[in-house]
């Protein structure tokens, strides 16, 4: 049987994208010691990797397809081929940072200002070549964890990743600037990719991806309807394209549904009610594919 390989990610993103893999439609299970999860898909064998080595095991062939930030994408300099850009992370649905932060009290206002300072960050590379492209010939030294309390007495400043800020909030840091933007991203090695039916199922693997993450944001949304007042609960509807409107078997009455964001639900449904709606339900949904 043909199989592709695929890689995801331990630590900060495993439990955002099991998730996500589940409403997408696959099933995994994985120990917690286990580096080798089961997929509920005969055609796809799993493996966990850190995040940080994906693009490697991508890029090196040892993995058909992996899912990891644009982050590492570019500390790793990795060959690989960009399937599909998928805008969430540990905490939600928005792009992460990797920024420059100094302490409070700090005197440094730009990155110009780290002139042969010391900088701690786990990610060397970026953080090298953030600072060459400024200029500036700073002393950079990887680090293991808890990069935020290394400042200011082990060194001058720290490039770290951040979703919120909270953190470096919490250590007394403030963000001088951002050094770069990062979402996770589905990517795939160069040979698998040229190989039809690998690309096939890595294409469809990334359309259910895509259409789980897209249903994060929407519900549908179901009401029932006089016909008098049909027009007035339509003008009021948005909807992907337009909604859909069904006969009931009383008359005189109709059921209208729309997939809608979720965040505009509590601002439509009292002048719903108003102009008539009744039984009016809310549904969650697993993936929308345009």
């Amino acid at each position: 049987m043909k199989k592709i390989v695929l890689g995801l990610p331990k630590g900060s993103l495993q439990e955002s994208t099991f998730s996500m893999l589940k409403k997408a439609g696959f099933d995994i299970k994985a120990g917690s010691r286990s580096y080798i999860p089961i997929v509920d898909d005969p055609e796809i064998d799993a493996r966990l990797i850190r995040a940080q080595e994906m693009s490697r095991y991508v890029e090196q062939g040892m993995l058909d397809v992996g899912i990891t930030g644009y982050d590492w994408i570019v500390e790793n300099n990795s060959d690989v081929i960009k399937v599909e850009n998928l805008v969430y992370a540990k905490q939600g649905l928005s792009p992460v940072r990797w920024v420059l932060a100094v302490p409070n009290e700090s005197s440094i206002q730009s990155v110009k200002e780290l002139e042969g300072k010391r900088v701690a960050t786990e990610a060397v590379g970026l953080t090298q070549n953030y600072l060459a492209k400024h200029g500036v010939n700073a002393h950079v030294e990887f680090s293991w964890g808890a990069t935020e309390v290394k400042t200011p007495e082990l060194v001058d400043a720290i490039i770290e990743i951040t979703e919120t800020g909270s953190s470096l909030r919490a250590n007394n840091l403030r963000i001088v600037e951002t050094v770069l933007e990062s979402t996770t991203q589905l990517i795939a090695n160069k040979t698998s990719w040229k190989d039809d039916w690998k690309q096939k199922k890595i294409a469809a693997f990334a359309l259910l991806l895509k259409g789980a993450l897209s249903a994060e944001t929407l519900v549908l949304i179901k009401m029932n309807v006089k016909k008098e007042n049909i027009e007035g609960i339509t003008s009021l509807l948005p909807s992907m394209h337009a909604p859909t409107i069904n006969h009931l078997s009383t008359d005189n009455w109709l059921s209208i549904e729309s997939v809608v964001e979720k965040s505009v639900v509590r601002e439509i449904v009292p002048p719903l009610k108003k102009a008539g709606a009744k039984d009016i339900i809310e549904i969650g949904l697993n993936k929308v594919v345009p």
